[in-house]
């Protein structure tokens, strides 16, 4: 794998393009919810993201490519300026899916002359910041497009599906024990990292267990079966009147066909896998489902230790979580399958300080009213799970492509 930063910064952006490519133009200026944005958007976001913290200053003088878009395709950057709302993004008809082309063509070349002309550390830094927020953008993007899709009563294919193996056969859940104690979680070695991943501190576990997999679409239909989503003792107060609100009685993108239960895909719709993680649910019906298992979601720096003994993660993108065909008796599916839900809201380590600038606003000022999700899903791009990555959503999120995995004190 090349180191060359030109090379690294060309892998990441021509990645985006074909992410975007199966869609339609007319396909990538729908926006299908507040939390949602159109493809277009993406796209020309990750753009703004480079001329706005790269070329403005490392390639001045700089005249920006079209001083709108400044205003069109900041995210929430509040010391950059006023912005689009993020529930209007849809609203963007102009400039078209061709000129936002345009618009990444010449801030690439700005970038690739500016790269090979400067080796400046913080340059460096601050493009391998924005190569790994692109990053996380394609994952977006296709969360994003997905939800899109679904809107659609015929429920389009985002790309067909490879061939399958077939259904596996799930294995009965082993619990793997860990002694607690005084732990060590966080980023505190080299490599990238976000902010929100350190300082590197001590942690105080009690003893517990962590589920050798993840919770399968199968148990889940036990879950339902039983009466899971309309049980009140299960359910914490505000998820109880969340799901009855909604009318929520089954995961995101599942739908009853001639009596089967069937889930959408990026591929379209296949009918639920029982071996196969559940995927697309809740906080709140994580949370449910575990005090229905008689278990718990785990902490995240429980969920953090155990998989420090299982070596760094090995990832392969797919378009939706695949059943468990590892019969090896490790800790099973912690990155690459869905992303999983812990009991920690989201909040700052001790220690942790928010960068100067703009760019500080990244991650520090969403540490409220959110919850941490561990490991990686089979869309986030490879290369870039990491064991101390924090991801976070609200708990009544379930676009994201998230999934569970159960705890319990010893």
């Amino acid at each position: 794998m090349s180191t060359d930063p030109v090379d690294l910064y060309r892998e990441v952006r021509e990645r985006t393009e074909e992410l975007a490519d199966p869609l339609s133009p007319e396909d990538q200026v729908v926006q299908s919810m507040p939390d949602a944005s159109p493809t277009k958007w993406h796209r020309g976001h990750t753009t703004w993201f480079f001329e706005e913290f790269v070329l403005s200053r490392w390639a001045a003088p700089y005249e920006p490519f079209d001083p709108g878009f400044r205003y069109l395709f900041n995210s929430y950057y509040e010391a950059v300026g006023p912005r689009q709302p993020r529930p209007r993004r849809g609203m963007i008809t102009r400039p078209s899916t061709a000129e936002v082309a345009d618009y990444r063509r010449a801030v690439d070349e700005r970038m690739i002359e500016t790269l090979r002309r400067s080796d400046d550390p913080d340059l460096l830094s601050t493009v391998e910041l924005g190569r790994n927020h692109e990053q996380q953008h394609q994952e977006l993007l296709l969360m994003d497009a997905k939800h899109m899709l679904w809107q659609n009563p015929h429920r389009p294919a985002y790309r067909p599906a490879p061939d399958s193996a077939g259904a596996a056969t799930p294995k009965p859940i082993r619990w793997v024990d860990h002694a607690g104690g005084l732990c060590e979680v966080g980023h505190g070695g080299t490599g990238f990292a976000y902010d929100n991943e350190g300082p590197r501190h001590q942690h105080y576990l009690e003893p517990f267990q962590l589920a050798d997999r993840l919770v399968t679409a199968g148990e889940w239909l036990d879950f339902m079966q039983d009466g899971g989503y309309s049980r009140p003792d299960l359910w914490l107060s505000d998820g109880w009147a969340h799901i009855n609100a909604e009318g929520w009685d089954c995961p995101d993108y599942w739908d009853s066909i001639d009596g089967a239960w069937h889930v959408f895909t990026l591929s379209g719709m296949v009918p639920v896998d029982p071996a196969a993680p559940v995927v697309h649910v809740s906080y709140y019906e994580a949370d449910a489902f575990a005090r229905w298992s008689g278990a718990r979601l785990p902490l995240e720096a429980e969920w953090e230790v155990v998989a420090q003994r299982q070596g760094p993660p090995d990832t392969d993108f797919a378009l939706h979580p695949r059943a468990l065909d590892d019969e090896s008796g490790t800790v099973a599916q912690l990155f690459g399958e869905v992303w999983q839900w812990t009991a920690s809201p989201y909040t700052p380590y001790p220690g942790f300080r928010t960068a100067p600038g703009a760019v500080g606003e990244y991650n520090g000022k969403f540490m409220v009213d959110q919850q941490v999700l561990r490991g990686s899903a089979s869309v986030t791009p490879d290369g870039h799970a990491r064991l101390t990555y924090r991801n976070f959503f609200p708990t009544r999120s379930r676009w994201a492509f998230s999934g569970v995995r159960l705890a319990r004190d010893v």
